[in-house]
C-alpha cells in the first residue's frame, strides 16, 4: 500500500473484492475508463499546497504536464473548480489552459481556447467591498485579494486576527441585512461573495455540456466551499474525495496535495494499462 492511496472507502459492489488492499481500493478499482469520466478538481489546498500569500503558489511542473494528459485522456472532460477568477486560475497554470469553473460558480470555461459563460452574479457592491475591504487595516499581514465576484480577507500572516476579522464582517452583515451577501469560511481566508451561486451550481451547470454530459464525475476537494460539491456527486453516481480531513459524504481521503497529485498520475498509467491490456 503507498502513501497515496485513497483511505476511508466504505464497501461498494461496482469494486471488485479483489481490488481491495484492506479497505484501500486501487486507484483503477475507484475511478472508470477516463474516457467515461469527468474530473473536477479544486486548486488551492487540493491540487497545490498552500503558500504564505495566493500569488506565492507554485505549479509542480509534473502537475501541469498531468493535467495535460487527463484533459487528453478525458477527451476534455477536466476542469478546475475554484474560488479563484479564470484570470487568476490562467495567470497560476500558464502558459497552461484549463476549462474551469471560477469565482465559486460565479464564472465558467467549456474550453481551453473558449470564452468564459454563464455568469451567474454581477460583481460585489462597490460601496460594500469599500466597507469589507477597510477591513485589511486591522492588522498587518491581513491581505485584501479583490475578485470582482468575491473579496477576500487571507489572514495567514497574521493568525491572531482571525476574530476581529469575522467580528468585523459580522457587524457590517448586521447593518446590511438585506445585502444579497454570503460569508464563506477557509482555511486562513474569510471571503465574501454575492449569494445565490456556489461551486455546486458551477458544476451543475458544467455537467449539462460536452464533453462533461452523461459522464461519470470525481471532485477532488479540501475546504468547506466544496462540500456544496460532495453533496451533489451522488445525483451522477461520482465521487467525492476530501484532502487533508475527512468530510460527510465523501468516498476517500488524501493527506495532502502531494497525495493527490501522486493519485492523478498514477490514475494516468492505470487507465494506460487498461486500454492495453
Amino acid at each position: 500500500m503507498t502513501k497515496h492511496d485513497v483511505a476511508e472507502m466504505p464497501p461498494d459492489d461496482d469494486i471488485a473484492p479483489d481490488a481491495r488492499i484492506g479497505s484501500v481500493p486501487t486507484p483503477a478499482s475507484l475511478i472508470p475508463a477516463l474516457d467515461r469520466t469527468a474530473v473536477l478538481l479544486d486548486i488551492d489546498g487540493t491540487l497545490l499546497d498552500f503558500a504564505p500569500t495566493p500569488r506565492e503558489v507554485w505549479v509542480p511542473p509534473k502537475l501541469a504536464t498531468t493535467l495535460k494528459q487527463l484533459h487528453e485522456r478525458t477527451g476534455g472532460a477536466l476542469a478546475l473548480v475554484s474560488g479563484r477568477s479564470l484570470n487568476d486560475i490562467d495567470l497560476i497554470f500558464a502558459p497552461e489552459v484549463f476549462p474551469a469553473i471560477g469565482g465559486h460558480g460565479a464564472e465558467m470555461r467549456l474550453q481551453p481556447d473558449s470564452e468564459a459563460v454563464a455568469a451567474h452574479a454581477p460583481p460585489l457592491d462597490k460601496e460594500l467591498k469599500r466597507r469589507l475591504a477597510a477591513i485589511a487595516k486591522l492588522s498587518p499581514g491581513i491581505l485584501l485579494e479583490d475578485k470582482g465576484y468575491s473579496l477576500a480577507l487571507h489572514y495567514r500572516l497574521a493568525p491572531a486576527a482571525e476574530k476581529a476579522i469575522y467580528e468585523a464582517v459580522s457587524l457590517i452583515r448586521a447593518e446590511l441585512p438585506n445585502a444579497p451577501i454570503e460569508v464563506l469560511p477557509g482555511k486562513s481566508v474569510c471571503e465574501i461573495k454575492h449569494s445565490g451561486f456556489t461551486k455546486a451550481t458551477g458544476v451543475l451547470e458544467l455537467m449539462t455540456h460536452e464533453p462533461f454530459k452523461g459522464r461519470r464525475p470525481f471532485f477532488i476537494g479540501d475546504d468547506v466551499t466544496d462540500e456544496t460539491v460532495f453533496a451533489i456527486m451522488p445525483e451522477y453516481d461520482g465521487l467525492a474525495f476530501s484532502v487533508g480531513r475527512r468530510a460527510a459524504g465523501i468516498a476517500g481521503h488524501f493527506d495532502g496535495p502531494g497525495d493527490v497529485r501522486a493519485f492523478l498520475a498514477r490514475l494516468l498509467d492505470d487507465d494506460r494499462d487498461v486500454n492495453l491490456s
